[in-house]
């Protein structure tokens, strides 16, 4: 008899919880919470189909391959950093930049670069004086007929030539 008592007494709890329930539901508080639930449901559903159209199924092939191709170059770098650890070129090669940058910060590589600049100064100088004088040189053979003559020369040269090869 006890036993039906309890059960008697679970569904009637039971019975309770459900109206309480469907007060519940009525409000409209509630009711907006489900109607965003089932607003959130239909645009997840909306996803999924989209995400399982060919063209995005091929996509995220294509997002898997080129992780798995950079996983590999990620590796391969790794082994050619640890490669060249190993042979101490790293090593050497900032030994190198270090010493090149001691030189260039050294006061004689600033005096050795002044004489440069200035050597080279010099030497713009003297061709722009050579240029000069050949200009002048030139302009003056113009009038002397001097390249005539030389013209003649070549060609009598040419013509001499040509009578000994015929």
């Amino acid at each position: 008899m006890e036993q039906k008592k309890s059960k008697l007494s679970e569904i009637r709890a039971t019975a309770v919880d459900a109206v309480v329930i469907m007060r519940l539901i009525g409000n409209p508080e509630v009711l907006a919470s489900l109607g965003n639930v089932k607003d959130t449901a239909s645009t997840i559903n909306d996803i999924i189909r989209g995400l399982s159209t060919p063209e995005m199924v091929k996509n995220i092939e294509n997002f898997r391959i080129i992780s798995e191709n950079i996983n590999e170059v990620s590796s391969k770098v790794n082994s050619t950093v640890n490669s060249l650890k190993e042979t101490g070129l790293i090593e050497k090669t900032v030994g190198l930049i270090d010493s090149a940058k001691a030189k260039i910060d050294s006061d004689e590589f600033s005096e050795n670069i002044g004489s440069v600049i200035k050597s080279t100064q010099e030497m713009i100088l003297s061709i722009t004086g050579l240029v000069n004088e050949i200009t002048l040189t030139v302009s003056s053979a113009k009038k002397s007929q001097t390249i005539s003559n030389v013209q003649e020369s070549i060609t009598g040269a040419s013509e001499i030539y040509d009578t000994i090869v015929s």
